[in-house]
């Protein structure tokens, strides 16, 4: 049986875990880290993480990964941006991590998906496009190549 203040705690701290996601789904673009994360909601950054892992399913830094890739995925579809720009564009400052990510969640490097992919949602209109080329979470995308 739970108590009352432990229930009101884990409470506190779901609210917490939603305002941080909210953030980072507003924020995405900007330099966040798991330590400032914390800090915005007077929680430790461990304590974060593994609260944030058990409502979610993944890390802070996962999901932030995900919203960067998702946004990353639209603005190469428009196809008016260089891969590079869109790195840069959704908030990540690394090029190989970008890219290494990006092709964890999609199954083809960044730059494939923009010569190649970005075109089987032409004519669609945008709602439908995010959610049909929604990444996959907490998993990696299933290879192409099949041994």
């Amino acid at each position: 049986m739970t108590s009352k203040p432990a229930d009101a705690h884990r409470l506190s701290d779901l609210a917490r875990l939603r305002r941080v996601r909210d953030r980072i789904d507003r924020d995405y673009a900007q330099p966040l880290d798991v330590e400032a994360l914390a800090r915005g909601v007077n929680m430790s950054a461990g304590h974060l993480s593994r609260e944030f892992r058990r409502a979610y399913g993944e890390s802070p830094y996962g999901y932030l990964m995900t919203r960067r890739i998702e946004r990353a995925m639209a603005l190469l579809r428009r196809g008016d941006l260089s891969v590079t720009e869109v790195c840069f564009e959704v908030g990540c400052s690394s090029l190989g991590t970008f890219s290494t990510r990006f092709t964890e969640l999609v199954g083809v490097p960044p730059s494939v998906y923009r010569r190649e992919d970005a075109a089987a949602t032409e004519g669609m209109p945008s709602c439908v496009a995010k959610q049909v080329t929604r990444p996959i979470r907490n998993r990696e995308a299933p290879s192409s190549a099949q041994s």
